[in-house]
């Protein structure tokens, strides 16, 4: 099975989109998949990354001084660094000297600032093509449609579909995660139901972060006064911008804190921790997996409804401000009410995903080969 991606990272974008079809194509490569990656080599890329993983990378052309991504139409336009058209014909040339004119098995598109218009125009590259989306906000022509969120329906794509209805898949229960979640949800599970205290605070904002929600993270702590016996781990992407602030501010606290850095076993780090604050995207069905309780910060306006659907049925706290953050912690390290509350967390988040969505995703995509 030949696939191709279409995705991209960067300083704007994050590292979310590129980390979850690395998951997708991994999973793939074990089942005798063959996996190349299309990517645009904007400030923050991962296309090295792709590459270290065993995959091929092909980088679109450099984008110009005079390239605008006019007329995209599409709300995260800018993301795409030129207009939808050019970016569908320098893929088209890219896949075809790779494939040698042959059509791919699947073509997958992960990108915000892109729909039914290219997803059109590369029709003939792919004898099938699906989608990853989280938006819900425009039109697209595809044979498998994927949103993970927790809260989504079918019923939000109506009228965004062309042609032939795609196969759509929605919820955290299809969430592409890497097979060590499902591996460890078992202890993780168990040493979470008889967690007394808050001993292992786990900081993760995302591979990129560039507004320092880290920072301001260990700032409000260090104000917060908490007793105990804590520690901290912060996991920062390679290409974090704050990256050097951030080691200089954790030498500074009043707890232990180690600062890693591109971790590759994430899943592990997750496992040991007794609470998370973390950012409101794709980590946290990785959270949820494993039963982490989470305090959560939305840092784009697309993860506001997830994360508040995740409050209702009580498997995060969203925390707004620093005195939030603050209130939040504060009872959690309480003697009296941590074992309850952090147990309760626990058991809702557990209760989103099991962390076998990926493997999901490829029987579906295997099975439509067949059809």
């Amino acid at each position: 099975m030949k696939v191709a991606f279409r995705v991209d990272a960067s300083l704007d974008i994050g590292t979310g989109h590129i980390m979850r079809c690395l998951t997708l194509s991994d999973a793939l490569r074990e089942r005798g998949g063959s996996c190349t990656f299309v990517c645009r080599p904007h400030q923050g890329h991962l296309i090295a990354l792709i590459s270290e993983r065993g995959h091929q990378a092909l980088a679109l052309p450099e984008l110009q001084e005079d390239t605008s991504p006019n007329c995209n139409g599409t709300a995260h336009a800018q993301w795409l660094g030129t207009n939808w058209a050019t970016d569908a014909k320098e893929s088209q040339i890219a896949l075809s000297v790779q494939t040698g004119g042959k059509s791919l098995d699947w073509l997958v598109v992960d990108h915000y600032a892109l729909d039914a218009r290219w997803e059109e125009a590369l029709r003939p590259q792919a004898k099938r093509l699906m989608v990853i989306d989280d938006l819900a906000n425009r039109l697209h022509a595809c044979d498998l449609l994927l949103d993970q969120n927790f809260g989504r329906q079918e019923k939000d794509y109506v009228g965004l579909l062309r042609g032939k209805p795609p196969t759509t898949l929605v919820g955290p229960h299809y969430a592409l995660l890497r097979a060590d979640f499902a591996k460890l949800r078992k202890q993780s599970l168990a040493r979470r139901k008889n967690n007394t205290q808050l001993r292992h605070l786990l900081i993760t904002m995302g591979g990129v972060d560039k507004d320092n929600a880290t920072g301001r993270i260990l700032a409000t702590l260090k104000s917060c006064n908490l007793e105990g016996n804590l520690r901290i781990t912060v996991v920062m992407g390679p290409h974090a911008p704050w990256l050097d602030e951030v080691q200089a501010q954790a030498a500074q606290m009043p707890w232990p804190v180690q600062v890693l850095v591109g971790v590759n076993n994430m899943a592990q780090i997750m496992a040991e921790s007794d609470l998370a604050i973390g950012a409101a995207g794709v980590t946290a069905w990785e959270r949820c997996s494993l039963g982490l309780p989470s305090l959560l910060l939305v840092l784009a306006e697309n993860q506001f409804p997830g994360a508040v659907a995740l409050q209702k049925v009580g498997a995060a706290v969203v925390v707004e401000t620093q005195e939030q953050i603050k209130s939040a912690l504060k009872l959690m390290i309480s003697a009296e009410s941590t074992k309850e509350f952090l147990v309760k967390l626990s058991q809702a988040a557990a209760a989103i995903t099991d962390g076998k969505g990926c493997q999901r995703i490829v029987k579906h995509m295997l099975e439509g080969m067949s059809v």
